[in-house]
């Protein structure tokens, strides 16, 4: 075989080709901002059409218009947390394109307190949006893509499925939940040809962390749970999320990617290593 070889060529050539989202139909709740953001621009940048939706109809709006310029795009305002919401948005999906080929949440919630000072709306406040809201996400589009026979649905879970700390348990529970509705649903969707995975963040530099840029002190200490040393930028997470939209992930379904910088790898800083341990 040469180096001019046209089948090696081809086969090289359909690698790149997995990758390509030319002419897919995308739909990402949680476009307005930070990781939601960030995904519906990756994957209009690989080509899809985008239906962007969101609670910020302003921050909606404007990353539609944005993406716009290079790809089909519309904007819906959508409470992730009303059935009667997604509904609608799924038939206004009907309406933009026959096929859905891409589905991905992103909207979440969190209350930092302690465990037993938790009121039952607080709770409720939590559940419903970052749990019941990904169960009717993924119930409502799982349809569509079943009755279509392809898709790739992605929610957002989090490192705090794995790992916690003070004040974050209700939220964790939520985003661990996120991934055994992941799980059961693609063992379901498999043989209708539709995929189903969550992607795992850490910390993630958006705009709902602003004020902890006021506090060097937590900033790094964050920072230092990482093999990196840092923190994500949303970019990071979307080029996941547009990976497990391809078909270069064709073969991936049922699984939690960790897009954590290794957080949950290691136990403690990774650095000041100078000694070698002995027996």
């Amino acid at each position: 075989m040469t180096a001019d070889d046209p089948a090696l060529a081809a086969r090289l050539e359909r690698y790149r080709a997995l990758f390509d989202l030319t002419g897919k139909t995308a739909l990402v709740l949680g476009a307005a901002s930070g990781i939601g953001k960030a995904s519906a621009e990756a994957l209009a940048a690989l080509g899809a059409n985008v239906i962007c939706a969101d609670k910020d109809r302003e921050g909606v709006e404007r990353t539609a218009a944005e993406i716009g310029a290079h790809v089909k795009s519309a904007a819906h305002m959508v409470d992730a947390s009303r059935a009667e919401e997604i509904t609608a948005l799924a038939d206004a999906t009907k309406k933009f394109s026959a096929r859905l080929d891409i589905a991905v949440t992103t909207p979440a919630v969190h209350i930092r307190k302690p465990f037993l000072d938790y009121s039952d709306e607080e709770y409720d406040r939590i559940a419903n949006l970052n749990l019941r809201g990904v169960f009717l996400f993924l119930r409502t589009f799982g349809r569509i893509m079943r009755d279509q026979g392809r898709g790739s649905l992605i929610a957002t879970s989090s490192m705090r499925a794995m790992t916690l700390e003070p004040g974050l348990a209700i939220y964790g529970a939520t985003k661990a939940g996120i991934i055994q509705l992941v799980r059961g649903l693609a063992c379901e969707l498999g043989p209708a040809g539709v995929r189903v995975n969550a992607i795992v963040p850490s910390i993630v530099d958006t705009a709902l962390v602003a004020p902890l840029k006021a506090r060097p002190d937590i900033l790094n200490k964050l920072a230092a749970h990482t093999a990196f040393n840092r923190w994500s930028e949303p970019s990071e997470v979307a080029a996941a999320v547009a990976f497990l939209s391809s078909d270069a992930s064709s073969y991936i379904t049922g699984s939690a990617l960790m897009v954590d910088g290794g957080w949950t790898a290691i136990d403690g800083p990774p650095t000041g290593l100078t000694e070698t341990a002995r027996s």
